[in-house]
């Protein structure tokens, strides 16, 4: 049914009307020449009878449709000044409103649902706006073709709750295929064991993956710097190896290291994404402690792996994830203990290697272990698990055979240096 207002003026219905009334036109011929239907005509002819110099078919709006209500946008601006206090604080790592989060919130928090082109235009109109840098153009694609043929590990160290006061760090690994994230932990001090154990709960879990992709951290690898005047290097990059890599060897996963910072592009946008989530949820829930700050890590992970569709592969992780899983695209690989070694803490653990004296003991870090079925002179290989109870289990090992298993405090032991 057409609109009549937007076809006729007012005087034209109004010599219609009359025509009508003055049985010049036929009733069927007016209704089918403004395309209206019977009940429609007549409620026109009346509204013409009864006040005839004031009659309009001009549509009047009643109320104004662009007002949201009071209590939504008191919330909306109480959010925005939330916003800027962080953004202008140099402490915190955010540097531009995310009005999608603001949207989120206004529906989970206070059951408000309001579109984000209103939350922009009461930003724009109270202050509450940044424009966005000038970037250069990145082409992001999917490089990989195959589920676990790279795992992009990194950590990244910032004040993700401000009112704690103190910098965590935040451990992640992510499939490169599928963005799918593996792993994610906050952690206060990061430790080549840190990242073993990040090792140990993504490989027990999914299998052995492809390849892992790295920076050059210490941690990852050994890089020697140049020789100078004053001293002469023995050992170049990558003679040694640091402990996360020999966990690495004995999977027999191959590590990729990035060359700039620029490389690591792909898993710094999860970064970013989550940055911007956790630090915003932790501000307005008050964190202090790093277990509240990760349980809200928990759910922002959750969040990103089942319900956000990326921005790449228009696919949300987890199901582009399982689906490589189904149709065998897949480089994962079932996890196994090589002979001769017996259980995980053969593998995923901190290695030391000692030659035993002629009382039959070792020293790991001035503490004196005895050392059973061994000889003085042997070259030993050491295995440490530190457990979570604040014991550590020492595994010997020699020439492919288990000696002992012995437990220690692992505050005696030392093993800040990892």
């Amino acid at each position: 049914m057409g609109q009549v207002h937007k076809k006729f003026t007012d005087d034209q219905i109004k010599e219609l009307i009359g025509k009508y009334l003055r049985k010049e036109v036929g009733r069927k011929y007016l209704q089918e020449i403004l395309g209206i239907n019977k009940t429609r005509f007549f409620a026109l002819v009346k509204a013409y009878r009864d006040n005839p110099l004031q009659f309009s078919i001009q549509y009047r709006r009643r109320g104004k449709t662009r007002e949201i209500p009071e209590v939504i946008e008191i919330n909306i601006l109480k959010e925005l000044s939330i916003e800027k206090k962080l953004i202008e604080d140099k402490n915190v790592p955010l540097h531009s409103y995310n009005y999608s989060y603001i949207k989120d919130r206004l529906k989970k928090e206070y059951r408000q649902v309001v579109s984000l082109p209103t939350i922009i235009d009461r930003a724009k109109k109270k202050g509450f706006y940044l424009k966005k840098p000038k970037r250069t153009a990145h082409d992001r694609e999917v490089l990989t073709n195959y589920a676990g043929e790279l795992i992009q590990h990194d950590s990244s160290h910032h004040l993700w709750a401000p009112d704690a006061g103190e910098k965590w760090y935040l451990i992640t690994s992510l499939d490169d295929f599928s963005r799918y994230i593996l792993y994610a932990k906050l952690l206060k001090k990061e430790t080549s064991w840190a990242h073993i154990l990040a090792l140990e709960a993504m490989i027990l879990r999914h299998g052995l993956p492809f390849s892992y992709y790295v920076d050059s951290h210490s941690i990852f690898r050994f890089v020697q710097g140049r020789d100078s005047f004053w001293r002469k290097h023995h050992t170049l990059t990558d003679e040694a190896e640091p402990q996360w890599k020999q966990v690495l060897n004995d999977c027999n996963v191959r590590i990729v290291y990035a060359l700039s910072p620029q490389a690591k592009g792909k898993i710094e946008r999860p970064y970013q994404w989550l940055q911007d989530r956790l630090v915003r949820t932790c501000v307005r829930g008050n964190v202090t402690d790093i277990r509240q700050a990760q349980k809200i890590l928990n759910q922002e992970i959750h969040r990103y792996n089942f319900r956000q569709v990326h921005s790449t592969t228009q696919e949300v992780p987890y199901f582009r994830f399982q689906r490589a899983l189904k149709e065998g695209k897949s480089l994962f690989r079932e996890f196994r203990i090589c002979p001769p070694y017996q259980s995980v803490k053969d593998i995923f653990c901190l290695r030391l290697n000692r030659t035993v004296d002629p009382y039959r003991r070792v020293s790991i870090n001035s503490l004196a272990l005895k050392v059973n079925a061994v000889t003085a002179g042997e070259k030993i290989s050491i295995r440490i698990y530190p457990m979570s109870n604040g014991i550590s289990e020492i595994r010997f090992w020699c020439n492919g055979r288990l000696l002992d298993i012995q437990r220690a405090k692992t505050q005696d032991l030392k093993l800040s240096a990892f």
